[in-house]
């Protein structure tokens, strides 16, 4: 059995943070490499491609991580960038798909440039011309992990991070969403990355997660098209977005890359300190150069949090009568993904016997912003209100328990010591049901058994 799911998670980022780091710190606090591997073979990258290995960084063990970027991803199709004089406004991104953080400054052909991330381990493939070398397209690698066999948590965070990324690089570049490529090498690289990452946190099951503030790093790169100032521009863009709190961290080279800054926007519920509670487990992700001053590495821990009755949160309700069902779900995704807590739809009547539903949704305050954007973007409404909220909630983890279908995870609920509730976690006994073909209530009651006993 295990503590580590369904509590806080403090993410400490004193040396930056990058794709590799914080996929290497949450391997090394506990999640199952298994995890990982199942949702990197679910999108075809194959789990084989990573490769763990522990580093010693400053006196500290971490867990280090490297992708392997030989060959491609089967269902993603890639087409040949085109010359400057052919191009049709689309942003090809370089050799190591800059949209995300993997560029060489000296390895760079197109009009859109980035730079080298220090944190990420250099390729060793020989770069192709400007106007041979393929490119997935972003909305290929979307569409290939909307229809992935994947958790939808893991899903939907891969999904957001992903999307930050583009809409920073998209505005900076005067460009879309849609028209962004990704040279092949660095998609693998940063799809194994981020969709890691997502398996990795959807597997934690985080109640909240906290970052104090996240080193950038400061002065310059030069690029081959000039000088750009550090931050990174489509990593300051992304913590614009996501009100994200920087910091500078003292060393004069970049610390977070895009992927890292993207990451943190989507999965921290709170800038700050981490609560008063029970440190449960740590872990350490290993970044590639070595740092004069500072061990190059991510902290991840997780914390067991203590009763607390001033937990202040956001209800944020809107009242809609005018739009297609088929739309909630999507809608309700959406917002989760900008940050909610939770969401839900409630059938209401409005004037006149119309019916109609009402969306509300619980959000902390630095995810506030972007529920409200969400709920404004997704149906049809023209307005929202909101009020503060304060909460009571009990200490929650997850624990795994061994029946005769298998394991199957139960959400526990716990004031200090003293159990009071546990529940098997539905999707896990459905499916153990499917696959034993008995009803869910008969692997639901095999859990709760199993728990028993255990306790």
């Amino acid at each position: 059995m295990t503590e580590l799911r369904g509590l806080h998670l403090h993410v400490d980022a004193a040396s930056g943070a990058a794709g590799d780091m914080m996929l290497g710190a949450l391997l090394d606090l506990g999640v199952p490499i298994d995890v990982v591997g199942a949702a990197l073979d679910a999108i075809g990258a194959g789990r084989a491609r990573l490769k763990t290995a522990k580093v010693l960084k400053h006196g500290i063990t971490a867990t280090d991580v490297k992708v392997d970027t030989a060959g491609e991803i089967p269902g993603i199709a890639h087409a040949h960038a085109k010359s400057d004089q052919e191009s049709t406004g689309a942003v090809p991104i370089d050799a190591l798909a800059k949209l995300i953080e993997r560029t060489k400054a000296d390895e760079h052909d197109h009009d859109h440039h980035h730079h080298h991330h220090d944190h990420d381990h250099p390729h060793t493939h020989p770069l192709p011309t400007p106007h041979d070398h393929p490119h997935y397209h972003y909305s290929e690698i979307r569409a290939r992990l909307v229809a992935a066999p994947l958790t939808e948590g893991t899903k939907r965070r891969a999904l957001d991070i992903f999307d930050r990324i583009a809409r920073a690089e998209a505005k900076l570049h005067g460009s879309t969403v849609e028209e962004v490529s990704f040279h092949e090498v660095g998609a693998i690289d940063s799809i194994v990355d981020i969709v890691g990452t997502a398996a990795a946190l959807d597997w934690l099951s985080p109640a909240s997660v906290s970052c104090a503030s996240v080193a950038m790093g400061h002065g310059t790169i030069t690029c081959s098209h000039g000088v750009l100032p550090v931050p990174a521009p489509a990593a300051l863009e992304v913590m614009r977005e996501g009100h994200g709190v920087m910091a500078d961290g003292g060393v004069a080279r970049e610390l977070c890359t895009p992927t890292g800054a993207a990451i943190l926007a989507s999965a921290v519920t709170h800038w700050g300190p981490p609560p008063n509670g029970r440190p449960v487990g740590v872990g350490w992700g290993a970044g590639d150069v070595d740092l004069a001053d500072r061990a190059n590495v991510l902290r991840v821990v997780t914390l067991a949090r203590f009763v607390s009755s001033a937990d202040a949160i956001w209800q944020i309700d809107a009242n809609v009568d005018d739009m297609s069902s088929e739309l909630c779900a999507p809608a309700l995704d959406a917002i989760f993904a900008a940050g909610a807590v939770d969401a839900w739809w409630t059938p209401i009547q409005m004037k006149k016997g119309r019916p109609a539903l009402t969306i509300s949704a619980l959000a902390t305050l630095d995810k506030r912003g972007a529920v409200i954007t969400a709920i404004l973007r997704e149906t049809t409404t023209i307005g929202v209100r909101y009020a503060q909220l304060e909460r009571t909630t009990l200490e929650r983890s997850f624990v795994d328990v061994t029946t005769r279908f298998g394991v199957i995870p139960m959400k526990i609920a716990r004031d200090g010591n003293l159990v009071i509730n546990a529940a098997p976690e539905y999707e896990a006994c459905a499916k153990a049901a499917k696959a034993h073909d008995v009803p869910v209530k008969v692997v639901y009651a095999a859990a709760l058994a199993a728990f028993d006993r255990d306790e």
